[in-house]
């Protein structure tokens, strides 16, 4: 007879780059394999929600290109041209590229490079440890958060807000800017539960007529770009009709006459000669949180990724305080809990022996400086090797041109760790195989919500397949870097930090399997005051003395506005660039993983574009037709879809497809710029003029 096969459920969380990261049961399968994952349905955030690709995860755990082996690149750049070779001698080879380019350019020409392919503690961030031991060039990280944090404390002084459970407690939701159905499922599951439960309003602020509009009760839609016109107009409302109130802004904020007289001229017929929004819609709007103080305004990242965004998503938050919603359960704004957590990283990060007097290269410029611009490089030696971890930047940052470029120079090593063959991968000279998220241990905290999650090992890796920390510390060894993170197991880092970070042992989290943060409510509501040092809520920020975590100011600082406004420093649609693009999330990808699984590349098709049909008309445009999209940065080949759910003069272009997705090898972030946004930093992918011409059918 078959021998039954065994199925455990076992506890994990979702490693990915998302603000839900869930809390997992995850089948596994004669102690090799997994099967189904699933929500853990007794987590209050998760509810036993996760979105579709995670949930079909045994389809890119198991996939067969996975890569399991060490491989070497023997032919030209680029030319898929590798052998197989162990690991010993893959890590002697990164070890010695790095050692000869340390000794001729000096340690600052070594960048290791990294992102949010894995949100774990350890898998993460411990790239930093080696970077900090060998003095090599520090990462300003800026593609992600950089404008929406800066925004949101600006206001608050603190990245913190009401707990997110709250939004099922809400009479109105406000999701601003984040397609919630395609990037941050379990806020739709507290927010219909509110619609549910109390009859609550669900309204969407967005770009186009995507799934979360869809399901809103009221969508709002606007320009990109735009935000900063509407919360103006918002708040103008709410004086004019004495539902601001008074005595909060006169006890807790910092200077409400002033800003009361400075959108007296800022109202919705103003706002909607900006924004596109017809004025009825954002009267409606302002009425429903006027009469509705228990309003949650659930704030995302997408409408920050403008070069108005730190100024966008600071004016979206000042709602709250005009209305006084911090006041009542249910009420406030909300964008990230970054600050609850109180991590001492110093082990896995090697936070005891940084020297700040190394300089400090843009993520989001990787372009500029791979080709030598000397801004870019800060006036330093040339980039001349990179280690490559959890991320994708040949596919991901802007300005592709230069980094194709850049990674094409003959002088440059590269050695990329990675699951899959990526478009980065292929371009490097050694590619190490990795392990994905429950073939290695790690610690995870929630962004949306309030949650430490243990992310246990649960099966063996395939072939040959090495953690980050077992490359980091392998490396370590070989250059001779000296730490005591170095010597420990990812277990005994999580324990390590978790201790020290006043949060108890790796064994306590195990047996509890996540620890709930969430402050109390005088706390998440600043009821005794904001977290600046007189308690007032910022409708005045000193930009440039807006605490971050990386104090490299960047952009247009001193025209940032003094009071909430549109700052008409975006991109402008202009005669010879008639259309403004932005590269919002799909459904099926996240960033670009999952590209590679069948399911999530049957369900997205290919790569479109979104045009207005009046605009469609006007262009001589079909739907299905092949169109060529071009600024300055260059030209992509796309295929359109008419649509209605975007206003004129707007295109969407739901991303991130691979480069080799489109007919001649460019993908979507060959038209995004590479300029930062004030005050530190970040990538404008949402904010890009463009023009459009038809192609001729075959």
């Amino acid at each position: 007879m078959n021998k039954p096969v065994r199925v455990d459920i076992r506890a994990s969380a979702c490693p990915h780059d998302c603000p839900s990261t869930c809390a997992l049961e995850i089948e596994v399968i004669d102690g090799r394999s997994i099967g189904r994952v699933r929500g853990a349905a007794d987590n209050d955030y998760t509810a036993g929600v996760v979105c579709a690709k995670v949930a079909r995860y045994a389809e890119r755990t198991h996939h067969p290109d996975r890569l399991t082996q060490p491989l070497r690149r023997v032919g030209e750049k680029g030319a898929r041209t590798f052998e197989p070779i162990g690991w010993e001698d893959a890590l002697d080879i990164v070890a010695e590229n790095f050692l000869r380019v340390e000794q001729r350019l000096g340690s600052e020409a070594v960048w290791p490079y990294y992102y949010a392919g894995t949100m774990g503690l350890v898998m993460r961030d411990g790239i930093n440890r080696l970077r900090h031991a060998k003095k090599y060039s520090n990462y300003h990280s800026t593609i992600c958060v950089n404008p929406a944090w800066t925004g949101f404390i600006a206001g608050t002084g603190k990245l913190a807000g009401p707990d997110p459970r709250e939004m099922g407690r809400a009479d109105v939701v406000v999701i601003w800017g984040t397609n919630a159905v395609n990037t941050q499922v379990n806020v739709m599951t507290h927010a219909t539960r509110a619609r549910k439960e109390r009859g609550a309003k669900i309204v969407a602020v967005d770009v186009y007529m995507n799934g979360t509009m869809a399901q809103a009760d009221l969508p709002v839609l606007i320009r990109p770009g735009t935000d900063g016109a509407l919360a103006c107009a918002v708040m103008h409302c709410l004086f004019r009709d004495g539902k601001a109130d008074r005595a909060f802004l006169q006890e807790f904020t910092d200077a409400p006459d002033e800003l009361e007289a400075h959108l007296k001229t800022r109202g919705p017929e103003w706002a909607s000669r900006i924004t596109g929004c017809d004025v009825a819609t954002i009267e409606e709007f302002a009425k429903l949180i006027g009469d509705n103080p228990r309003t949650y305004l659930r704030l995302g990242y997408g409408f920050s990724r403008s070069r108005n965004g730190a100024a966008n998503m600071h004016a979206a938050s000042c709602i709250a305080a005009v209305r006084g919603s911090w006041r009542y359960e249910g009420g406030g704004a909300f964008h990230n809990n970054g600050a609850i957590y109180h991590w001492n990283k110093t082990m896995i990060e090697g936070l005891d022996v940084v020297d700040h007097s190394i300089r400090a290269l843009d993520q989001s410029r990787m372009g500029p400086i791979l080709v030598g611009e000397r801004d870019a490089l800060r006036d330093g030696p040339p980039v001349s090797a990179l280690l490559i971890q959890n991320t994708n930047p040949v596919s991901v940052c802007p300005e592709q041109e230069k980094v194709k470029r850049g990674f094409a120079r003959d002088d440059l090593f590269v050695c990329v760790h990675e699951h899959f063959m990526t478009e980065t991968a292929v371009m490097a000279d050694i590619v190490l195989p990795a392990t994905m998220f429950m073939e290695h241990d790690d610690v995870y905290q929630g962004g949306g919500h309030q949650y430490i999650i243990l992310g246990p090992k649960l099966i063996e890796p395939p072939g040959a397949c090495g953690s980050n920390h077992d490359v980091i510390c392998g490396l370590a060894r070989r250059l001779g870097a000296q730490h005591p993170g170095f010597d420990m197991s990812a277990r005994e880092l999580i324990d390590w930090t978790l201790q020290n970070s006043g949060w108890g042992s790796i064994d306590d989290l195990e047996a509890e399997r996540w620890i709930d943060c969430q402050p109390d409510f005088e706390t998440a509501h600043y009821t005794k005051g904001f977290a600046w040092p007189d308690g007032k809520f910022r409708f005045k920020p000193e930009w440039p003395k807006v605490p971050f975590r990386s104090p490299y100011l960047c952009g247009p600082v001193t025209q940032m506005p003094e009071l909430p406004d549109h700052w008409g420093v975006i991109e402008e649609a202009t005669e010879e660039h008639p259309f403004r693009l932005a590269t919002s999330p799909s459904r099926n990808f996240l960033n670009t993983t999952f590209n590679e699984t069948p399911t999530s590349l049957a369900r997205e098709k290919r790569p479109e574009v979104m045009i207005h049909p009046d605009d469609a008309v006007a262009y001589g445009v079909n739907n299905g037709d092949k169109v060529l999209l071009g600024n300055h940065r260059g030209e992509v080949r796309i295929h359109a879809r008419v649509f209605e759910g975007v206003r004129r003069g707007v295109l969407i272009a739901e991303s991130i497809w691979p480069n080799d997705a489109y007919e001649d090898g460019k993908g979507i972030n060959t038209l995004t710029g590479a300029d930062a946004i004030a005050p530190y930093g970040g990538a404008a992918f949402h904010d890009n003029c463009v023009w459009l011409k038809p192609l001729p059918t075959a």
